[in-house]
């Protein structure tokens, strides 16, 4: 019928582009935990107060959420790059512990 050949093509479509993603993360990994490593103290710490910068200017209730002092804003931040990077390298393990 009509709906399995478009569910087939739907389902053809994205192992299709899975496929072409699969080596991605891999790179993408490298290249972010270099530019982290690149990164001196003044760099990461602007990098840092501005994440938060922007997610308040887009999201104003997120400071109702947030209502910790900059240190602590900054911890949680670096917890967030070093869960990334982390992804990047073993991510079954971030998922599934």
């Amino acid at each position: 019928s009509e709906h399995e050949v478009a569910w087939i093509w739907l389902w053809d479509n994205i192992v299709r582009l899975l496929k072409a993603e699969l080596d991605k993360p891999k790179r993408f990994g490298r290249a972010l935990v270099g530019m982290f490593d690149a990164l001196g103290d003044g760099d990461l710490h602007r990098f840092r107060q501005s994440m938060f910068e922007n997610f308040f200017a887009a999201s104003p209730a997120g400071q109702d959420h947030f209502k910790q002092s900059t240190t602590r804003l900054h911890f949680i931040m670096d917890k967030v790059l070093s869960m990334t990077q982390e992804l990047y390298r073993q991510p079954s393990e971030l998922v599934f512990s």
